[in-house]
């Protein structure tokens, strides 16, 4: 930026760049009140925890296996559950208890999963709430 002083000689053109100084100074004005307001960082994290002892578990889940073989044999805690009316009666006596029984389901790596998502929908359809997939390093 440059400045004139005085006469250039008799030209008398417009000046085509605009002045800057007054935006710069209220940018510089902004960016302080902007610095000045921002909250102090605190290092630290108030958390209302509780207070005491939590009580003990009143008593351990019932778990419930259902191992699927590689062949699609549906094993109920280690005994053969000979149909698919068998394993839904088994199901819905599980879902009809207030309290519901861990059901951990163990589907072998080789098993079509087709039979696994039969099990878990038939599971779903009539109401089993607590059910989840566990590895399974015996039948694998």
């Amino acid at each position: 930026m440059s400045m004139s002083v005085g006469d250039s000689g008799g030209d008398a053109e417009p000046m085509m760049e605009m002045n800057m100084t007054p935006m710069i100074d209220v940018m510089l004005v902004l960016i302080v009140m902007l610095i000045i307001t921002i909250p102090k960082a605190n290092h630290s994290v108030n958390l209302n925890m509780p207070v005491g002892t939590p009580p003990p578990p009143t008593k351990e889940p019932v778990v419930v296996t259902i191992d699927v073989d590689f062949d699609g044999t549906i094993l109920w805690d280690n005994v053969v559950v000979g149909d698919r009316a068998a394993l839904e009666a088994k199901l819905m006596n599980v879902a009809s208890q207030a309290d519901q029984p861990e059901v951990h389901l163990r589907p072998n790596k080789l098993v079509n999963y087709s039979v696994v998502a039969g099990v878990m929908a038939a599971a779903q359809r009539l109401g089993v709430t607590k059910i989840g997939l566990v590895g399974n390093e015996q039948f694998q």
